[in-house]
């Protein structure tokens, strides 16, 4: 991940390196499935490296068109097994609101509570960490959906 983040804005809607984004990712993901004793196949590192491509979230035909063009499978148990497999184990979520999915930032950090903005100008969708206040001790949040649709600054500025 990038280092010493100042702005107030998530990485996903400013000007950066990407190719740490994908690299990060990735190797949070190879850390995380070596640990979790999970196996991170071939189709499952592509399907997660074509996720990972940009800050926008993918249908599973989407992923399965791409999978088909570099003849990996065009097969849709393919795509949404290697999707399957990324969701369970934290390395992508599923935006319901858009039902695509996206790679996780982050996905070394144990039991985060994603948010997501997603812009509906450009279609970029961010990943922040939610505050989830008032849920009692002995309650274990296993899943959350917060979805919150709106516009980024780059594309406020376009319309103004």
């Amino acid at each position: 991940m990038e280092s010493t983040n100042t702005s107030p804005h998530p990485r996903e809607f400013r000007p950066h390196n990407h190719d740490h984004c994908i690299s990060d990712a990735l190797a949070a993901a190879e850390n995380l499935c070596q640990t979790s004793g999970v196996r991170l196949t071939p189709a499952r590192r592509r399907v997660l490296e074509i996720l990972l491509e940009g800050h926008r979230p993918m249908g599973a035909y989407d992923v399965l068109a791409r999978l088909d063009a570099e003849g990996l499978g065009s097969k849709p148990p393919i795509a949404y097994r290697a999707l399957g497999f990324l969701v369970e184990n934290g390395l992508a979520h599923r935006i319901e609101r858009l039902n695509a999915f996206i790679a996780c930032p982050h996905p070394s950090q144990d039991g985060h509570a994603p948010a997501f903005l997603i812009c509906r100008g450009c279609g970029t969708v961010a990943e922040i960490l939610a505050t989830l206040p008032g849920i009692p001790d002995g309650f274990q949040v296993e899943r959350t959906t917060i979805e919150a649709e709106g516009l980024c600054s780059a594309c406020i500025g376009q319309s103004a």
